[in-house]
């Protein structure tokens, strides 16, 4: 009755509607899992096999007790749980993993336990080939005990106290040079059988799906193991290389392992094919020191051919799962290969023209698995990158083809603002740390031919920017065309930012500065208009990407950076802005003009505050910036009368948008003030009646 009663708590537990019944069961099952007969009960309630949930609650509490159980105990649940599972193989799968689990950590647990002069605990990869001898179902489940016990080998995750760090370690290095290697093998020859057989097999069929979709991600979890105990964050996806063992070279110096995985994507269906591409990425990423020279180019060459012809019929990439794990892969081809070498491959030009129309085509579609974005801009950028040092006598062809992808990214924002603002979609410009990392990425593929990328940025700008004024200047405009323009000017704001700052990573020109100052230029000329329209009306995305774009012209033209004469030329008969001096002038204006009004927007002055305080940490600038008009009227005027932001409201981001502009001021006073006490004590008296 009392076991029949656990099976009750169990249905309860997972079932019940009412939350009150839910938690009485909770607290009655927490104390049967500290009770002194939990173990024997947990066998009664696998042996009944009445309630799935009740064998989950089995499985779970045998876990947790792996710990405090002596040697025999756990080669007797050991041996319980493998003939369990041989004679049930029909069980619920939330079951199954909760037994596999058990068999792994019990098998980590008792690794190098000695037991009649045998380390039995090393035996379960023996003892699971009886699974793949049997039936579908017998056949699945000793590939998921196999992928469980890879996964928990690679846990650094403590079982208890008494299995510290550097035992996980040990326990992990013995398993990788003893099985792991034998794991793989196994798991490819199983992969091997089945695309051979494709034509027998119905991989729409539930148990064969199930089979196919264990033994891939088994593969994928043996060429992801922390070989060498990194501990490397895999949710980073930070392109680290997979430091394959020197021992493993047979299986990828074989041509067919790779041609094994690409004939796989061809032929399974969408659900089980990403899970090969993503075999795929891992083996692209094996460490360059697992070949020598031409056995590297040999293995490039069939990764490359690979690519390419999964790209000339675009086969399975409307598929979000597939499309996302190929943009994963083509990245990793840089990451991993230098260009020179991508280069030496004779399919080369064909594959890169591919991969620019398949990049093009992706950055149109906006709407399509945009996380993935991120990959084909880090794939372009790490090339052009690596143009200067590339000595192949071949040609590039990136001359050709990043302008099409610096277009694409461009005018596919802009043809997306209309459509956002109209179905009152999502707006990427909300997500500014996505929108940084892409114009980070973007700065350097955009100064590639960076004259077709001034020429571009400078028509649609004069475009959009002649439109919106027009809007402004006519009575009664669509406030929704408005908006649009608005939004299309944040875009190239943000986009000119990040082509002026992208000279930092290549060397420019006489040409350059004058293509830059043409930017510059209109970017200044559109705050002007925008500034002219406070406090009535404004754009706080607009505002934000200008702010954006002055950061970025502080980085180029005045944190320590040689003055630009060619900038400052053009600067001077639109702006006159002769110099840096006249420059940091213009950009104090501006600060001034946001802290005055937009108070109201806790973005705008953040960042606001953010540029005084690079500009007054400058050894260089904030000398010149002390004896700015603008700078003695902030150390002169710093109110709430001036400026409202300063108000005496205490929330914690207001006290600290004071905090970043006081601290500002006090470093140029420290420039400014010399031995002056009556200034000094002028500047504090308003700054201590705001404090109190």
């Amino acid at each position: 009755m009392e076991i029949q009663q656990l099976e009750i708590l169990c249905k309860q537990l997972y079932e019940a509607t009412d939350s009150i019944i839910r938690s009485d069961a909770e607290k009655a099952l927490v104390a049967f899992v500290s009770s002194q007969d939990a173990l024997p009960k947990c066998q009664m309630l696998l042996e009944r096999a009445d309630s799935s949930y009740a064998q989950l609650l089995a499985a779970t509490t045998l876990t947790k007790l792996i710990q405090g159980l002596n040697l025999e105990q756990r080669i007797d649940i050991r041996s319980y749980v493998l003939n369990y599972l041989a004679n049930r193989p029909s069980l619920q799968h939330f079951v199954v993993q909760a037994l596999v689990t058990l068999l792994a950590k019990i098998t980590k647990y008792g690794w190098f336990d000695m037991y009649k002069s045998e380390l039995i605990f090393q035996n379960l990869f023996e003892d699971v080939k009886k699974f793949l001898q049997g039936s579908v179902e017998h056949c699945t489940i000793g590939v998921q005990i196999l992928s469980q016990l890879v996964l928990e080998m690679n846990s650094i995750i403590e079982v208890d106290v008494n299995l510290s760090f550097s035992k996980n370690r040990k326990i992990a290095t013995s398993f990788r040079d003893q099985q792991l290697y034998d794991i793989f093998l196994l798991s490819c020859s199983l992969l091997v059988t089945a695309r051979d057989n494709s034509k027998n097999l119905n991989f729409m069929d539930e148990s064969q799906q199930a089979l196919i979709s264990h033994v891939l991600r088994l593969t994928k979890n043996c060429l992801s193991f922390d070989f060498i105990g990194s501990s490397t964050d895999e949710s980073s996806d930070d392109m680290n290389s997979v430091q394959i063992p020197t021992s493993w070279r047979p299986a990828f110096l074989d041509s067919n392992t790779l041609k094994l995985f690409f004939d796989l994507y061809q032929i399974l269906p969408n659900g089980l094919a990403s899970y090969s591409l993503s075999c795929l990425v891992q083996m692209t990423s094996v460490r360059r020191s697992l070949f020598n020279n031409s056995e590297r180019t040999k293995f490039l060459t069939h990764l490359v051919e690979g690519v390419k012809n999964i790209l000339v019929n675009l086969h399975g990439l409307s598929d979000p799962d597939n499309y996302h794990e190929f943009c994963r892969l083509l990245a990793r081809l840089k990451s991993n290969y230098q260009l020179g070498e991508l280069i030496a491959v004779p399919c080369y030009p064909e594959a890169i023209q591919l991969i620019a129309k398949f990049t093009v085509q992706s950055l149109q579609m906006w709407q399509f698995a945009p996380n993935s974005v991120h990959y084909l801009l880090t794939l372009w950028q790490r090339m052009v990158a690596s143009v200067p040092y590339v000595k192949s006598p071949e040609p590039h062809l990136l001359g050709t083809y990043t302008p099409e992808v610096t277009k694409a990214y461009i005018e596919s924002r802009l043809d997306a603002v209309p459509v956002i603002v109209r179905d009152n979609m999502e707006d990427p410009l909300d997500d500014l740390c996505m929108v940084q990392q892409q114009l980070e990425q973007l700065s350097v593929i955009e100064r590639c031919e960076y004259d077709k990328t001034c020429t571009l940025l400078v028509q649609h700008f004069d475009q959009k920017a002649r439109e919106y004024e027009n809007l402004l200047q006519t009575p009664n405009s669509n406030p929704m065309d408005i908006t649009v323009h608005e939004l299309q000017l944040t875009w190239l704001v943000y986009i000119i930012g990040s082509a002026i700052v992208g000279r930092l990573t290549v060397n420019s020109n006489d040409d350059h500065d004058t293509m830059d100052a043409e930017l510059v230029i209109r970017v200044l000329q559109l705050m002007s208009l925008t500034d002219a329209r406070l406090p009535q009306a404004g754009c706080e995305k607009l505002e934000l990407a200008v702010l954006s774009f002055l950061e970025q012209v502080r980085k180029m033209h005045i944190s320590e950076q040689t003055q630009k004469a060619n900038v400052y030329k053009r600067l001077s008969e639109v702006f006159g802005l002769n110099d840096e001096q006249m420059l940091l002038s213009f950009i104090n204006r501006k600060i001034i003009t946001n802290l005055k009004f937009w108070g109201h927007s806790e973005q705008i002055i953040t960042k606001t505050l953010m540029l005084l305080s690079d500009l007054s940490v400058h050894f260089n600038s904030v000398r010149k910036l002390a004896k700015l008009e603008e700078v003695q009227f902030m150390l002169t005027h710093h109110t709430s009368e001036h400026f409202p932001f300063l108000g005496t409201n205490s929330s914690l981001s207001e006290m600290r948008c004071r905090t970043m502009f006081y601290t500002s001021l006090g470093r140029l006073l420290m420039f400014d003030l010399g031995e002056d006490e009556e200034r000094f004590y002028n500047f504090l008296t308003p700054l201590t009646s705001n404090i109190t």
